[in-house]
């Protein structure tokens, strides 16, 4: 695994960069700016790209901008954004844009090595990974949605785990539970939440939108 690391902060850059390295990741460049960020990306093409949210000049959503164009620029690149809190704005966006290989994780999450790890494999797999604090912040603002009252709280649960980008057997783990219970509580879900089995997008991510919705017109 290529890897791309963007952070201003030198220490934070530094660490990521030596953590990474420790678990034998290849870190081929890093950098401070979004210019930095997106020269690095054109000359080593790497897999993935680690990025922060606020970088320079003004700090509010430059790392956000650089995920955009180098998504564009080569649409198959994983992108992991690390934020120092919950930007819900640009949460949600992941969220709705229905794409792979995309995380939004808080920065006191890289501190949780193994977690931290984890999500980044799994957005290298084409997967998503969103901090939990992101989605529970998105689903308290969901809760006018009157489709989500039909939800169970083991339900809920399940689709809280859904939307961090978990498969049924990562589910199942951590609700200590076997993966057939959870097959059937993701059934009930799609059910309720009015998702018939002929629509042709991925009902997951559909489940997980539906759960989100809500908050789209209000960040």
């Amino acid at each position: 695994m290529r890897i791309v690391i963007a952070e201003d902060d030198p220490l934070l850059r530094e660490g990521l960069a030596l953590l990474l390295r420790a678990e034998s990741l290849d870190v081929v460049a890093t950098a401070g700016t979004p210019d930095g960020v997106l020269a690095a990306l054109d000359e080593h093409e790497p897999d993935v790209a680690v990025l922060d949210v606020r970088m320079p000049p003004s700090h509010t959503d430059e790392g956000i901008r650089v995920a955009v164009e180098a998504r564009r620029r080569r649409p198959s690149l994983a992108v992991l954004v690390l934020s120092a809190y919950v930007e819900r704005a640009f949460a949600t966006e992941l969220l709705t844009g229905g794409v792979t290989g995309l995380g939004y994780l808080l920065k006191e999450r890289v501190g949780r090595v193994e977690e931290f790890l984890d999500a980044l494999h799994r957005v290298a797999s084409g997967g998503t990974a969103i901090d939990p604090e992101v989605v529970a912040q998105l689903f308290t603002r969901s809760r006018q949605d009157t489709r989500l009252e039909r939800l169970s709280p083991r339900e809920r649960e399940v689709l809280a785990l859904m939307a961090e980008g978990l498969g049924n057997g990562a589910i199942a783990g951590r609700l200590v539970v076997t993966e057939g219970a959870v097959h059937k509580h993701i059934r009930s879900i799609f059910a309720k939440l009015d998702l018939s089995p002929a629509d042709q997008a991925d009902r997951r991510v559909a489940a997980v939108l539906r759960y989100l919705d809500g908050t789209r017109h209000r960040v």
